[in-house]
C-alpha cells in the first residue's frame, strides 16, 4: 500500500511538472533539435503562442507571428557554403539583394512541410532584388539533399549545401529550420525559429517592407 501510494505520488509530481514545462513552452514558444550525427536526427518544435504581445513589430503578425525583428540592423557573419556542382560561395555574393537565408536538412520533418512555400516565394519575389538562398546542412551532401528537393517537387529553390554544418555555429543557429532575413548591406533584419507559411500575405508582405526599407521604422507598437 504505501509502495503504491508512494508511486503515485512521484507521478503526480512528474505529471504537474511536464504540464508547467508544456505551459510555458507554449506561451514562450520552444523549438530544438534532437541529437545525432546530422542525418537520421529529427527536429521538433512546439508552436509560440499566436496571441499578440505589446512590443511585437507590425509586420510580425498573422503567419510571421513569431518572425522576431531585430532592434535594429546587427552585422551578420558572411557565412560559406557550396552550390550544386561544389563551388564556393559566401553570403556576400548576394550584397545589393535582400535574402532570406533558410537553414534546413532532409531529415527535419518541420522543413518538408515549408520547403514548398519557400519555393512557392522565391517563384512569385525572386529576382534581381531578393532571393530565397536554402541552405542544406546534411552531411551525405548535394546529391542526398537534391534527391529530397525533386521528390518534394521544389523548381524554383536552388540547391546550396554546407556538409560541415558550420554555418549553423557561425549563424547562431540550433535547429532547423532557422530562416533569417537579410538586408541589401548583409545585416540581419531579424529571425524565424521553426517552420512557416512562407507563401503566405504576411510573409509577402514583410519581405516587401524589407525591400522598400520599412521594415525597422515600422518600429513597434
Amino acid at each position: 500500500m504505501k509502495k503504491s501510494l508512494k508511486i503515485k505520488k512521484t507521478t503526480i509530481v512528474v505529471a504537474a511538472v511536464m504540464a508547467m514545462f508544456a505551459a510555458i513552452s507554449l506561451d514562450a514558444g520552444v523549438y530544438g533539435k534532437k541529437g545525432g550525427d546530422g542525418n537520421g536526427s529529427s527536429a521538433f518544435q512546439l508552436k509560440g503562442s499566436t496571441i499578440k504581445q505589446a512590443g511585437v513589430n507590425p509586420f510580425s503578425t498573422g503567419t510571421m507571428i513569431t518572425f522576431v525583428v531585430a532592434k535594429k540592423p546587427k552585422e551578420f557573419a558572411d557565412v560559406k557554403f557550396k552550390d550544386a556542382n561544389g563551388n564556393d560561395l559566401s553570403l556576400s555574393d548576394w550584397r545589393g539583394k535582400v535574402v532570406l537565408l533558410n537553414l534546413w536538412a532532409t531529415w527535419c520533418a518541420p522543413c518538408r512541410r515549408e520547403m514548398p512555400d519557400l519555393d512557392e516565394l522565391q517563384a512569385a519575389m525572386g529576382g534581381d532584388e531578393f532571393e530565397v538562398v536554402a541552405v542544406s546542412i546534411d552531411r551525405k551532401g548535394a546529391e542526398v539533399a537534391q534527391a529530397f528537393l525533386d521528390e518534394i517537387k521544389v523548381k524554383d529553390l536552388k540547391l546550396y549545401i554546407d556538409k560541415t554544418a558550420k554555418i549553423t555555429r557561425e549563424a547562431d543557429v540550433f535547429g532547423m529550420p532557422t530562416t533569417i532575413l537579410i538586408d541589401r548591406d548583409g545585416k540581419e533584419l531579424g529571425r524565424m525559429i521553426g517552420p512557416a507559411e512562407w507563401n503566405s500575405n504576411q510573409a509577402k508582405a514583410l519581405i516587401t517592407a524589407a525591400l522598400r526599407g520599412k521594415l525597422m521604422s515600422a518600429g513597434v507598437q
